[in-house]
């Protein structure tokens, strides 16, 4: 008799320390898997938060997936379809490893791409729910998907044991931006309002997962950054997240676009053999045209040096063509944010050779695109009376950087964050890795406490000051220090 209620006992203790890879949610059963690699993460891919954006749903808003029946989440999805740069950058001569699967614009893509995807600890239920991580990829609205080997988290989440983090895809270029004549202005940026659906649904099922729905952070590099700007100044009331992370993106990456989408459109419209219509009619030939045809068209388009441009559009509604006052009026989310660029975010767009752009170009790069509107951000932050976090990371590392002049170039701070750093092109430094881990330290700290937890690290809040604000320096001799503002920045 005692053997007998010993062997059920047994079993229980065997089942509680075992992992949950098998999760119900409201609208499916989601399978995911633990690798040899990471043995305490587990790995939720490629789930659907949203029904295919096809036929009558291309370009139109999003649509919560509904019951999916069951799901194995066990690989990286495809990513919406995408055109990368055809001009020579660093992504795509030196470090593919930012490319969605790492490749040169061959990674996967299909327009049955809205997915999410989840990185947690194995043992979550010991710790109780944890803080989350909503992370939107950058890639200039044009490129980028959850597949980008330099954006997994596994190794992060193995090191730490005590956050969960979450990427999704969303729709870009010509599917998430059209501005179509045949659209009325509200509706002329669907890839922003995938980002909405996405942070929805990690709030309803987040806690399946061992996440927090009440303290999630959404975190953004470049477009990613300027797509979280947008949503603070579009759900003043609503945000859902408890705080954001812009990694060099702001709300001045918003507006590129305005003057050429509509004619852009048309002219890949024309290309698949939609021309001559009117708005309306040409709007219904496009939705029905492959996907892969419109693909096609827009790279030989732009083979033959046609000048398109996809992007968010000022519609009034998650894009607006005047934030200075919107903060002013407080038409923003009340919410802290951490907020940040590199010493060389404008290297990786100034036009690539070996031997490398010039200083004062590089400089101008820098100071047009991201320190100055940076700055300006913060403004209108205090503006609102909103407490902001500043950083700046300085770390060159050569098996990111692997040029002398490259440095900390956009997006280089990504694979620090991520923990990914070791994985190519050599070993890390003692210094790299130091500075990896007072970055993820510091993200961590955020998720948990947005109020107070960088100040318990002596990470100071930002005074709006001309000469000191404090700015937290990542990677420039040490892991991590407190500065000030420089003469280049002053020079803004």
């Amino acid at each position: 008799m005692q053997l007998a209620l010993l062997i059920p006992l047994l079993a229980a203790g065997a089942s509680a320390a075992c992992p949950t890879l098998s999760v119900s949610l409201e609208d499916g059963i989601v399978r995911g898997f633990i690798s040899s690699e990471n043995p305490d993460v587990r790995q939720f891919l490629g789930i659907p938060y949203a029904k295919p954006p096809v036929g009558a749903l291309r370009f139109e808003a999003p649509q919560p997936i509904g019951h999916f029946g069951s799901v194995d989440a066990k690989a990286l999805p495809p990513s919406c379809p995408q055109s990368g740069s055809p001009l020579p950058l660093i992504y795509n001569r030196d470090v593919l490893e930012f490319n969605i699967g790492g490749l040169n614009g061959t990674g996967a893509t299909d327009e049955d791409c809205l997915t999410i995807s989840v990185w947690s600890p194995a043992k979550t239920a010991a710790a109780g729910r944890l803080p989350v991580l909503l992370y939107i990829y950058g890639g200039g609205f044009t490129s980028g998907g959850e597949d980008v080997p330099y954006q997994t988290p596994t190794q992060w989440v193995q090191r730490t044991q005590a956050h969960v983090v979450v990427s999704f895809n969303y729709r870009v270029g010509f599917f998430g931006f059209p501005s179509a004549s045949g659209l009325p202005g509200t509706k002329h940026n669907p890839g922003l309002l995938d980002q909405r659906l996405a942070v929805e649904w990690v709030a309803k099922n987040i806690a399946a997962f061992g996440g927090d729905p009440d303290r999630i952070v959404l975190w953004g590099q470049s477009a990613g950054g300027a797509s979280v700007a947008s949503y603070a100044y579009a759900y003043p009331n609503d945000p859902i997240v408890k705080g954001f992370i812009q990694m060099s993106g702001t709300e001045y990456l918003l507006g590129f676009s305005e003057s050429l989408s509509p004619s852009s459109f048309t002219t890949v419209a024309n290309r698949v053999g939609c021309g001559n219509l009117t708005a309306a009619a040409e709007l219904e030939c496009v939705r029905l045209v492959p996907w892969q045809n419109i693909q096609c068209a827009i790279a030989d388009a732009r083979l033959a040096g046609v000048s398109l441009s996809f992007g968010p559009t000022p519609d009034e509604k998650v894009v607006f063509s005047n934030y200075t006052d919107r903060a002013i009026r407080g038409a923003v989310a009340k919410l802290p944010a951490i907020l940040g660029t590199t010493v060389n975010d404008g290297v990786a767009l100034a036009p690539w050779s070996v031997e490398g752009p010039s200083k004062d170009l590089i400089l101008l790069y820098t100071k047009l695109l991201f320190l100055c509107p940076a700055v300006d951000a913060v403004g209108r932050r205090a503006l609102a009376g909103l407490p902001t976090y500043r950083y700046r990371y300085a770390g060159n590392f050569s098996n990111i950087a692997p040029r002398p002049w490259q440095g900390a170039y956009h997006s280089s701070e990504l694979p620090l964050v991520f923990g990914t750093h070791p994985n190519y092109r050599g070993n890390s430094t003692a210094i790299e890795y130091a500075t990896s881990v007072a970055m993820q330290d510091t993200w961590l700290a955020f998720a948990r406490d947005g109020a107070q937890g960088l100040q318990k690290l002596g990470w100071p809040e930002w005074v709006n000051a001309v000469d000191n604000g404090p700015i937290q320096v990542f990677g420039d001799g040490s892991g991590m220090y407190t500065g000030t503002i420089d003469d280049v920045e002053r020079s803004c």
